[in-house]
């Protein structure tokens, strides 16, 4: 068996070993790519693959458990050893990474008492659970099993969030419990000493997440740690994640190369990100100063595009790498192409309260309850309030909601509530008593950073009130979006303009490519292919186009489905060959 061991140097089988490493996130890449994406790794001359696991893709419900297709990590680390690439795993319980709730499980919120990331005994006895089913898989495949995991982090960035070293010696000693031998590591900016050594704990290496400056800081680390350990920079941001309403974001390549020799230069390095991706479904998080979340790429201007395209950043980042190691190249074996399928027209379409009752069955309260509650943490709920014959509807407020809130009376569109005016009261331009007031209210995305973690439960969190009158007597509907409401959609249940609907579009291809779906004339939503949640679209970008990854689609009949909640339609839509 080879050992991997981290003493003054990293050391393999007792020869000095620097880390060449790029991230890959297996849970933003379709797994008929997995192969092609290493074998890219490989030829950029990296003997490393890094990875995420966030808790919330596995444990989709508390002790319910997905391992299969997309969720399979040990399939994509016998991928990597075949390619003779080692591992870097960061399993959770909190990875940020710009990912819903950072990786943790929205069910952790149904707790109202949950404190998050510290020696609170329930949420240490659910990271407790969820480790003992986690690291019995990825025992098997340390290096002192025969396999290509030399390490593993403890938690992630700790040292920005707080400085409970119990709870870090705890995930540490439960790793260990549950059969996790290899040299563990943490990671911190090193351009704060407070922040950098409150993420420190005995047993574990220290790493530094930088993008810029790497001399100097490097030089910081070499102070909190001493001299007697290697120098690694476990993100090494050689671009930037992108926010709704915000310009793209851009690293010069030039600039990427240059930060890279000093890394390699002076110790080991993880490219964050050598391929970005996509945050498919509703996963993309939210930044604790940002109001409209990530968008749905995260294509993170990486060495390779969210496609796997090579870009001139790999291609001057490759030759960098060529003066620290020999580059061995290994033939690509993943055939994939793009193609243009062309307009395609909108062949049904139904509004969503036309087909309310078709898809979710109302749930009956007093008080309103949270997604939490509702055991539905992502998507949408529509609350329902049936408003008295006698009373006219002049005022609606909302009190705690999250995050973004559409009224509706009597099936018209009437206000939004989002960001600063989420708690503004709104007088309605057209007053009638009776009927039904409806509050859309959708969750953009939980926090991935920063401190309000134990803040993102969603939903109406306090009341609605009516005339400066609280309401009571609650019809929620929650909307999911999942693959079986998508199949209870009736679209003959007639479409009104103006308010939340549902788009079908119907086409058949001989040809499977990767494509991009362009959602020009449509406001705010999320589209479908085949059932599969491909992510957010919003016309504010800078994102305008959903990355379409060939094994989505099929030969034959295809059908894409999208909800738009704004009122703003098209007749068709346009899948190109370029994003």
């Amino acid at each position: 068996m080879s050992r991997f061991e981290i003493r003054d140097k990293f050391y393999l089988d007792g020869k000095p070993f620097k880390v060449i490493s790029g991230s890959i996130h297996y849970f933003r890449t379709v797994p008929e790519y997995w192969q092609d994406r290493l074998e890219k790794l490989v030829n950029i001359g990296c003997n490393t693959v890094e990875t995420y696991i966030p808790w919330n893709f596995h444990e989709t419900e508390k002790g319910n458990f997905n391992w299969n297709g997309m969720h399979d990590i040990c399939h994509f680390i016998e991928l990597a050893d075949k390619l003779g690439l080692y591992m870097i795993i960061r399993p959770s319980p909190y990875i940020c990474s710009e990912w819903e709730f950072g990786g943790l499980p929205a069910w952790l919120l149904k707790d109202r008492a949950m404190r998050l990331r510290c020696s609170y005994k329930p949420y240490l006895n659910a990271v407790d659970s969820y480790y003992s089913v986690l690291m019995p898989k990825l025992a098997p495949y340390q290096i002192d099993n025969g396999g290509n995991i030399i390490m593993m982090q403890i938690e992630n960035e700790y040292g920005y969030y707080g400085n409970d070293t119990s709870y870090l010696e705890f995930l540490r000693d439960t790793m260990r419990k549950y059969g996790i031998t290899v040299p563990f590591v943490t990671s911190d900016g090193p351009w704060s000493e407070f922040v950098f050594k409150s993420g420190m704990v005995d047993g574990a290496l220290p790493t530094g997440n930088f993008g810029s400056s790497a001399e100097w800081q490097f030089g910081e680390m070499r102070r909190f740690i001493g001299e007697d350990k290697p120098l690694m920079c476990m993100e090494f941001w050689n671009g930037w994640f992108d926010v709704w309403g915000e310009e793209h974001n851009i690293t010069a390549p030039e600039k990427a190369a240059q930060e890279l020799d000093i890394l390699l230069k002076n110790g080991s390095m993880n490219f964050y990100m050598f391929e970005g991706g996509t945050n498919f479904g509703f996963m993309s998080g939210k930044n604790n100063e940002k109001k409209t979340g990530i968008v749905t790429s995260y294509d993170y201007d990486a060495p390779l595009t969210e496609d796997g395209r090579i870009t001139e950043k790999y291609e001057k980042c490759k030759e960098v790498i060529s003066r620290y190691t020999d580059i061995n190249e290994v033939p690509l074996t993943t055939q994939i192409r793009r193609l243009e399928y062309g307009e395609i027209r909108c062949t049904a379409k139904t509004d969503l309260f036309s087909t309310l009752d078709s898809i979710s069955d109302p749930i009956k309260s007093v008080y309103p309850l949270s997604f939490e509650e509702l055991d539905s943490y992502y998507g949408y709920v529509l609350y329902r309030l049936h408003i008295r014959e006698n009373e006219t509807v002049s005022t609606v407020r909302c009190e705690n909601a999250a995050d973004r809130v559409q009224g509706f009376r009597n099936g018209k569109y009437a206000f939004t509530a989002f960001a600063e005016t989420i708690d503004e009261q709104f007088e309605l331009a057209e007053k009638s008593a009776g009927g039904t007031t409806d509050l859309l209210v959708e969750n953009i995305g939980r926090v991935n950073f920063g401190t309000g973690l134990e803040c993102q439960h969603k939903g109406v969190l306090g009341g609605i009130r009516i005339n400066d009158h609280r309401q009571y007597g609650f019809e929620m509907f929650t909307l999911p979006l999942d693959e079986n409401q998508l199949d209870r959609i009736d679209y003959n249940r007639g479409y009104n303009d103006g308010v939340p609907a549902f788009y079908k579009f119907e086409f058949e291809i001989s040809e499977i490519a990767d494509t991009f779906l362009d959602t020009d004339g449509f406001g705010k939503g999320v589209a479908f292919i085949n059932g599969f949640n491909l992510g957010r679209f919003w016309n504010i970008g800078p994102q305008k186009k959903l990355y379409i990854p060939a094994p989505l689609l099929k030969k034959g009949k295809n059908e894409i489905v999208i909800f738009e909640t704004e009122g703003n339609s098209a007749d068709s839509i346009t899948l190109s060959d370029n994003n």
